[in-house]
């Protein structure tokens, strides 16, 4: 049977139980009905294959998100729906629904979609109104389709010009062009030449149910808006019976051709144009539509083509799309007033977007998948790649060879890309990621350097691989066989079974160049066997590019920066199938950095949800987001390069705060140590009596007094951060007299280990890594789980069984996980439960391999201690803290911008 008709007969199947559950045996017996009448020769294995990948996705579903409105919002769309015949969303929906997508999340995408739309002006309001606003999703996790659903809903409900802008580059406005195409018009728009011929338009995705009402749009795959193509087409708007839709570049020339197109149809009397509601989708809000320049007055070029754009017509829409909103929130740190009157602010509303259950995102690789001990799941580390390639660089940069990390990573790609054929996924794109290097010369050298390797692999698997066993002694196979025994023997148990398929798998694997330079990547529909390609580019594959079929990747880049790492990591996204043959490689340091934000990012969502239960404010989440701890990073982002110091407010409320740097100093590390222990001794001869927990030995109820000498006398390390005890203590004494006058109080130890007396009772202390981080510098940063000291789960110190339940079933159904599905709680879910703030006393052995031998002292090599505080929701959570941050300080340690040459070459305009 053709994959054609597989796919057909479960299309029917998941079409025929949309809308009623049906039991395992009834779906079962409807597969056979079926299969009788459209696909006799269905074998009893395919048969079950498609009941259990329909069981699979049913099992799959998705929150709802959260929703933050202005005071001024006005619904309007439940009131209309009887008058809107829903012709394009209805098409879209089809067309999820036939390529796989799970029937909950198509639901919840009808749902978050009506309520993004009824956001938006009415346009059948005849009345001048703009409205803005911004929608945060995850990296790759479907924005793409929500806001395609948006454009058809939009359509349905009267608006007639739809303006998506998508990304600063060709690639990306092009991939962007080809969804809109396939979700919202219908047809192909790069096959006009072919249509003017022969009289017949080449129907794609939502064509095949009808091509009535066909929108008109104005670009097409190949060419972003051109002033003259667009004034040939004026005729075919036939009087907006139909909607005109336009992708574009993220281009100051495109913007300003445009603008300048609109005008002039304005000034010959064309103001039916002018007088249509216009919606804008702002796709990567967060990247070059930020006026990053108002402070001296003056406003950046896209950013004021964006409101000249809005300004042109009478009735207009700005939704901004983004998985990384931080600039856009962090507009100015200083001043309140200043995040108002930026135009693009999204003051109407902001709506955030829960990713589906089979998310493949950074929580699950970068927390769940990172284990307090043992192996990473997904993670591999390049620490083999200075000697022949450095992390950085410059454009002159030699590679005669690859480190072998890299050729490892390929090894293990066609391996991967083997085991996915076998389980019969050969119609399936498979993609590799190779982002290195800012500069196209040294991505050039990348892809020949890869391409050699890879044609070593094909040849000797063309000549030797039907050989049987004895193929084992061609040194290619070998180095497969090993990468097979290390990653993938539990993936596919048989090794003679991939052997016998590898030639046909990745015979026809390539490797392309993705830039400004040259952009040979290609994903085609339709054909029976899926692309085998190993992408090498930098900026290009960094934001919003989607790599279809992504299984392995080899990243080694400098820059930590919040927003540039998540939209580097294409990796995110669905990997139904074959999440588990999927491996990243890259530095130690980057996989700490991506836990750190991955926490943030969860954060930030969890923030939606609390405001919109509080009913705030757009402006509101935008002053807590501000004053979000991780905001002290974002805060010296803005003001790096000044060498300045600035003041930001940080909230405390519902926050964790730990100590992630050790001082250098032996007197220092001993003076904390001391502090320490004297508390410890202070428990101990108290009449509070200690209980033995998991995680160690917990004192409950302690007097504030207690924790406050403690941190009174701690010594900071030179950049501690968000764990300067200065703060911390003026927002604890703010709340000694009642939230925080009692505290619980969790000495760590681990159940098995060699004991330590260091604090005056035995504990076993726990190990983690620190990172050197220069000869000049004066302490040490704890490099592990997300730049955490904690093991996840430590915040549950404290809480009763009951109210670790309720905060187990409250995070279970928020995001709608089944009681049967295994996850792991993270920490904030049950600092929500918490009564008592938590302080925690972690004693560390320190792995000192990054520290030069003559910074490792007696006292450092001794262990040392740590602290974290677990702080529950304020009832004054407004109540701020300042913190002082030394941006000159802060450039040095996290860098500056990463800005590709793609970049650069954008900036001014080639």
């Amino acid at each position: 049977m053709s994959i054609q008709t597989y796919d057909m007969l479960r299309s029917m199947v998941e079409s025929a139980v949309f809308h009623q559950p049906v039991t395992a045996e009834r779906l079962r017996q409807l597969i056979v009905e079926l299969a009788n009448t459209v696909a006799p020769s269905l074998s009893e294995s395919q048969m079950e294959d498609i009941a259990r990948d329909i069981e699979y996705k049913d099992g799959i579903s998705v929150g709802l998100g959260a929703i933050v409105d202005s005071d001024e919002f006005e619904p309007w769309l439940d009131d209309s729906k009887a008058d809107i015949d829903p012709f394009y969303w209805g098409r879209y929906k089809k067309l999820l629904l036939n390529t796989g997508l799970p029937k909950d999340v198509v639901i919840t995408t009808d749902e978050m979609t009506d309520k993004i739309l009824s956001r938006l002006g009415n346009p059948k309001k005849d009345v001048p109104w703009d409205r803005r606003g911004m929608v945060v999703g995850h990296v790759q996790s479907g924005k793409t389709a929500n806001y395609t659903g948006l454009i058809c809903k939009a359509a349905d409900a009267g608006y007639r010009l739809i303006i998506v802008i998508a990304g600063i580059h060709n690639n990306l406005r092009n991939q962007t062009q080809e969804r809109i195409d396939e979700g919202f018009i219908g047809r192909d728009t790069g096959k006009t030449q072919e249509v003017k011929k022969n009289g017949k338009p080449h129907k794609i995705g939502v064509g095949h149910f009808g091509l009535i009402n066909t929108p008109v749009s104005l670009t097409n795959t190949i060419k972003d808006f051109n002033k003259e193509t667009a004034s040939t087409n004026t005729s075919e708007i036939d009087s907006y019976k139909v909607p005109v839709v336009l992708v574009i570049k993220k281009n100051h020339r495109t913007l300003e051709n445009l603008i300048s197109w609109l005008r002039d149809n304005s000034a010959r009397g064309d103001k039916a144009m002018i007088d249509q509601p216009m919606l804008l989708i702002d796709d990567e809000a967060d990247n070059a539509s930020i006026n990053t320049k108002y402070k001296k007055g003056l406003i950046t070029k896209i950013n004021g083509q964006i409101r000249d754009l809005l300004g042109i017509f009478n009735r207009s829409c700005y939704v901004g799309y983004t998985a990384t909103p931080f600039a856009n929130i962090f507009i100015d740190p200083e001043q309140e007033s200043e995040m108002v009157k930026e135009d693009l602010f999204p003051e109407d509303f902001i709506i955030g977007l829960d990713a589906p259950s089979n998310y493949f995102g950074p929580s699950k690789v970068f927390i769940d998948g990172l284990p307090d001990e043992g192996e990473p799941e997904w993670l591999r580390y390049i620490n083999d790649n200075e000697d022949v390639f450095p992390i950085k660089h410059t454009i002159d940069q030699h590679l005669e060879t690859l480190p072998t990390s890299l050729t490892r990573a390929v090894r293990a790609f066609l391996l991967a890309r083997t085991i996915r054929n076998i389980r019969g996924g050969a119609s399936a794109h498979c993609s590799m990621l190779v982002n290195a290097s800012r500069f196209t010369r040294v991505q050039g050298l990348l892809k020949n350097r890869i391409h050699e390797v890879l044609e070593d692999i094909k040849n000797s698997v063309r000549v030797n691989a039907a050989r049987g066993p004895t193929a084992l002694g061609d040194p290619e196979i070998a180095k497969l066989h090993q990468v097979w025994v290390e990653e993938y023997q539990e993936a596919e148990p048989s090794w003679q079974i991939i052997q016998d398929n590898l030639h046909d798998a990745i015979a026809a694997a390539k490797v392309v160049e993705v830039n400004s330079k040259a952009n040979d990547l290609n994903y085609p529909r339709g054909n029976d066997l899926g692309q085998t390609v190993i992408a090498v580019g930098g900026f290009s594959l960094s934001r919003g590019l989607t790599l279809e079929g992504l299984t392995i990747t080899w990243f080694l880049r400098n820059t930590l920066m919040y927003d540039t790492l998540m939209q580097m990591g294409r990796w995110f996204g669905y990997r139904d199938g074959y999440e588990d043959l999927c491996r990243i490689w890259m530095p130690e340091t980057a996989i700490d950095w991506y836990a750190f934000i991955a926490n943030a990012s969860e954060e930030l969502h969890g923030e939606l949800k609390l405001m919109e239960k509080a009913k705030a404010t757009p402006k509101m989440f935008g002053l807590a987001v501000r004053s979000h701890p991780a905001s002290l990073l974002v805060t010296a982002r803005n003001k790096m390069g000044s060498s300045q110091t600035v003041t930001t407010s940080i909230g405390l409320s519902n926050a964790f705060v730990e100590t992630t740097r050790i001082s250098l100093d032996d007197d220092d590390i001993n003076t904390n140590r001391e502090t320490a222990k004297a508390l410890v001794e202070e428990l101990r001869d108290s009449e509070l009596d200690p209980e033995d927990t998991p995680g160690g030995r917990l004192w409950k109820k302690v007097d504030v007094e207690k924790i406050d000498r403690f941190l009174a006398r701690w010594r900071n390390a030179a950049e501690s951060g968000i764990a300067n005890t200065g703060p911390v203590r003026k927002y604890i004494k703010a709340r000694s007299a009642d939230e925080l006058c009692f505290w619980d109080v969790l000495v760590v130890s681990k159940k098995i280990g060699v004991q330590s007396d260091l604090l005056g009772v035995p504990i076993v202390p726990v190990k983690r890594k620190v990172a050197f981080l220069g000869d000049n510098d004066v302490d040490l940063a704890f490099s592990g789980k997300g730049l955490r000291l904690a093991s996840r789960g430590i915040e549950k110190a404290g809480l009763s069984g009951e109210q670790a339940k309720n905060a187990e079933e409250k995070f279970r159904e928020e995001k709608k996980i089944k009681m049967s599905q295994k996850i792991n709680y993270p920490d904030k879910a049950y600092r929500l439960f918490r009564q008592r703030p938590l302080l925690i006393i972690h004693l560390i052995e320190t792995e000192l391999a990054s520290v030069p031998p003559e910074r490792q002292s007696s006292e450092l090599k001794k262990p040392v201690v740590g602290w974290g505080i677990s702080l529950p929701k304020s009832s004054r959570p407004a109540e701020k803290v300042e913190y002082v941050v030394n941006t000159k300080k802060y450039a040095e340690l996290f860098g500056e911008e990463d800005e590709d040459e793609d970049e650069e070459i954008e900036h001014v305009g080639k």
